[in-house]
C-alpha cells in the first residue's frame, strides 16, 4: 500500500496574495469550465489543459512562488499511479505480443462454427479478455479484426459487434490499471486497490448483465438469419450461382440478397472481409517475430500470479506489475537488444496515459495549494440540502453516467470529483467511497464520442456511430445502474450515513 501524503493548503505555501473564499469558489469553477471546454471542443489536448489553465488560474488566485512546490507535492502522491500505469500497459502489451491471447483468439473462431448467436457471445468473451489491458483502442482492433470477417461470412450486422465490445470494455474499464479508477485515485490521493477491490461483486454482475446482452442479441441475429447458417454458399467458385450472399449497406449494416445475387456483388463481400482480415496485422500476424509458443504456460502462469496478487493485495499494485513485466522481458526476450525493443513497441501507449496523469499534478496542486477546493466544497455544502448530503456518494455515481458521457474523464474526474468529494467529507462520506461511485458510470462513458477509441470501434466496423448509439446507449445505462445498485448493496457506496 502508499497511503497519499497529506494534502497542504495555501498557508503552508508562499503565497503572493490571499483572496476570499466567494472569489476562490468563482475562479474554481472557472477554471474547471475552462478545462472542459478546451478539452471538449479539442482546442488543445488534456495534457497541454492540464498543464496551462491552472497554472493561469493558479497565477491568479494568488499561488506566487509556492506553484511549483504544490505542483511538485500533487506529482509526489501520483508517481505509484504512474508507475502502475506504465507497466501495466507493458506487461498486457507483451503478453498480447507474445501470443498469450492467440489460443484464445484461435478457440473462439473455431468453436463458435455458424451459430449467430454463439458468435456474438465469443464477441464478448475475447474483448473482455483483451480489456484486461485497459486500453480500449487494443481491444477493440483486435476483437474486430478477429470477429468481423465472422460477421461479413455470416451476413450478421456490425452494429452487434461494436455494442457487445462497448459494452465489455466500458465495463471492463474500472480495473485499477484502466483511466477512470487511475484519474479517481490520483484526483482524491487514495490507492486504486481501495477503489477496486471492494467493487469487485459489481464488475462481475455488470459483466453477467452484458453476457445477457450479448446473447439477446446473438438470438436476434439467430432469428433474423433463420438459425444456424449454412457457409458453403461462399466457398462456391466465382463463376458458380447463387445462394444467400450478404452486401454491406450504407449504414454497416448488413441486407440479405436472395438467389441470383450478382457476381460482383459476391465478390465485393470477399474482398472486404479479406480486407478485414488484415487490420491489425501486426497484433495478430501468426508469423511475427515477437511469438513465443514454447513459453505459453509460463506466460499463462505468471498472468495468474499476477493477478492473483491484484486482489490479494499483498504488495502495491505498481510493484507488482513492475515485477511481472521484468521477468515476462527477461524470460521472453534474453538478449538486451530485443528487450529494448518490444519496450519501444509499447512507449507510444505509456508516454501518452503517463504524462497525463503527470501533468494532472498541476491542476489538483493548485486546486490543493490555493484553497479552491476547500471553499468551493464549503459553498456547495451551503447549497445542498442537508437531507441530501448523505446520499452524495449515490448522487456522483448517478452523475457520472450522464456527465463521463457529455464530458471526457479528465473533466469529470480531475475537475469535479474533487469538489464532490470534498462536500461528502462534511457528511462522513471517505473519498475512496466516492471514487468508487464515480466509476459506474464508465459503461456509458465508453460510448461518447470524445472517446477516441470507440471512434476508432466504429471505423473498423463500419457502423454508423448514430446506429451504435441507438443499440448501445440503454443497455450501457442499465449496466451502470447495475453496477451502482450492487454496489451499494454490498457497501462499497454508502447510501446514506
Amino acid at each position: 500500500m502508499y497511503p497519499p501524503t497529506d494534502v497542504l493548503l495555501a498557508a503552508d505555501y508562499a503565497m503572493s496574495h490571499t483572496l476570499s473564499d466567494g472569489v476562490l469558489v468563482v475562479l474554481g469553477f472557472t477554471m474547471i469550465l475552462t478545462f472542459m471546454a478546451l478539452i471538449m471542443l479539442g482546442r488543445v489536448t488534456p495534457l497541454v489543459a492540464l498543464i496551462l489553465v491552472p497554472t493561469v488560474f493558479g497565477l491568479i488566485a494568488g499561488a506566487g512562488l509556492g506553484l511549483g512546490d504544490m505542483v511538485l507535492d500533487a506529482i509526489g502522491d501520483m508517481a505509484p499511479t504512474a508507475a502502475l500505469l506504465m507497466f501495466a500497459i507493458m506487461f498486457f502489451g507483451i503478453m498480447i505480443n507474445v501470443g498469450l491471447f492467440d489460443p484464445l483468439i484461435r478457440v473462439i473462431t473455431r468453436t463458435l462454427g455458424d451459430d449467430p448467436a454463439k458468435v456474438v457471445l465469443g464477441t464478448a468473451v475475447l474483448a473482455g479478455v483483451v480489456s484486461l489491458d485497459g486500453d480500449g483502442s487494443t481491444t477493440f482492433i483486435i476483437t474486430t479484426s478477429a470477429m468481423l470477417p465472422i460477421y461479413l461470412r455470416l451476413g450478421m450486422n456490425p452494429v452487434v459487434l461494436t455494442v457487445v465490445a462497448g459494452l465489455i470494455n466500458g465495463t471492463m474499464n474500472i480495473v485499477p490499471w484502466g483511466g477512470p479508477t487511475v484519474r479517481a485515485a490520483a484526483a482524491l490521493g487514495v490507492d486504486p486497490s481501495d477503489i477496486f477491490v471492494p467493487m469487485l461483486p459489481s464488475l462481475a454482475v455488470g459483466i453477467v448483465v452484458v453476457f445477457v446482452f450479448a446473447w439477446t442479441l446473438g438470438m436476434a441475429e439467430r432469428r433474423r438469419l433463420g438459425g444456424v447458417v449454412d457457409t458453403s454458399r461462399f466457398e462456391e467458385p466465382r463463376g458458380g450461382g447463387g445462394g444467400r450472399g450478404a452486401a454491406p449497406t450504407g449504414d454497416g449494416g448488413l441486407l440479405l440478397k436472395e438467389r441470383g445475387t450478382p457476381r460482383k456483388v459476391l465478390a465485393e463481400v470477399s474482398q472486404d472481409a479479406e480486407t478485414e482480415a488484415t487490420m491489425a496485422d501486426t497484433m495478430l500476424d501468426p508469423h511475427r517475430p515477437s511469438l513465443r509458443p514454447k513459453l505459453i504456460w509460463f506466460n499463462l502462469a505468471l498472468t495468474l500470479v499476477v493477478m492473483v496478487l491484484l486482489v490479494a493485495d499483498i504488495f502495491p499494485l505498481a510493484f507488482i506489475f513492475m515485477g511481472g513485466t521484468a521477468l515476462a522481458l527477461a524470460v521472453n526476450f534474453p538478449r538486451v537488444k530485443d528487450q529494448a525493443t518490444e519496450m519501444l513497441a509499447h512507449s507510444s501507449s505509456i508516454v501518452g496515459v503517463v504524462s497525463m496523469v503527470l501533468a494532472a499534478g498541476v491542476l489538483v496542486g493548485v486546486f490543493n495549494g490555493t484553497g479552491m477546493v476547500e471553499a468551493m466544497a464549503a459553498w456547495i455544502t451551503q447549497v445542498i440540502p442537508n437531507s441530501m448530503g448523505p446520499y452524495l456518494a449515490v448522487i456522483t455515481g448517478l452523475l457520472s453516467i450522464p456527465m463521463t458521457f457529455f464530458m471526457s474523464n479528465d473533466a469529470f474526474y480531475f475537475g469535479i470529483l474533487p469538489v464532490l468529494s470534498e462536500s461528502a467529507l462534511h457528511f462522513g462520506i471517505e473519498p475512496v467511497e466516492m471514487a468508487r461511485a464515480s466509476i459506474t458510470g464508465q459503461p456509458v462513458h465508453m460510448q461518447s464520442p470524445l472517446v477516441p477509441a470507440i471512434l476508432l470501434l466504429v471505423s473498423l466496423a463500419k457502423v454508423n456511430l448514430g446506429e451504435h448509439h441507438k443499440k448501445v446507449l440503454w443497455r450501457a445505462t442499465i449496466v451502470s445502474l447495475v453496477m451502482l445498485g450492487v454496489g451499494i448493496l454490498g457497501g462499497a457506496i454508502p447510501l446514506g450515513v
